[in-house]
């Protein structure tokens, strides 16, 4: 499951989700973190959003889906988190 994390520097959020990502069994996540402080397009879209959590879903006849995944709480733990990519990976 490829996902793509958009994150700025010094973001707790973003580090405790990312924290939380590595920690995740039950699935095989290829993760990208994009900081939003080096891209202007990046940075006026998520400024406010961040922690976002994007899976870049392949396809194989068109460019790639990508699909925004619901925020989890901060306090979510890593367990809920992999019941959220489940979900998503059982909807596809």
């Amino acid at each position: 499951m490829k996902l793509i994390l958009y994150s700025k520097p010094g973001c707790h959020l973003c580090e405790g989700l990312q924290e939380k990502l590595t920690q995740v069994q039950s699935v095989s996540i290829d993760l990208e973190i994009r900081d939003i402080t080096t891209r202007d397009d990046w940075f006026q879209a998520y400024q406010y959003e961040i922690p976002v959590l994007i899976w870049q879903r392949d396809r194989p006849d068109s460019p790639p889906a990508l699909i925004p995944l619901p925020r989890l709480s901060p306090r979510a733990g890593v367990a809920q988190l992999e019941a959220l990519l489940q979900k998503a990976l059982a909807a596809a």
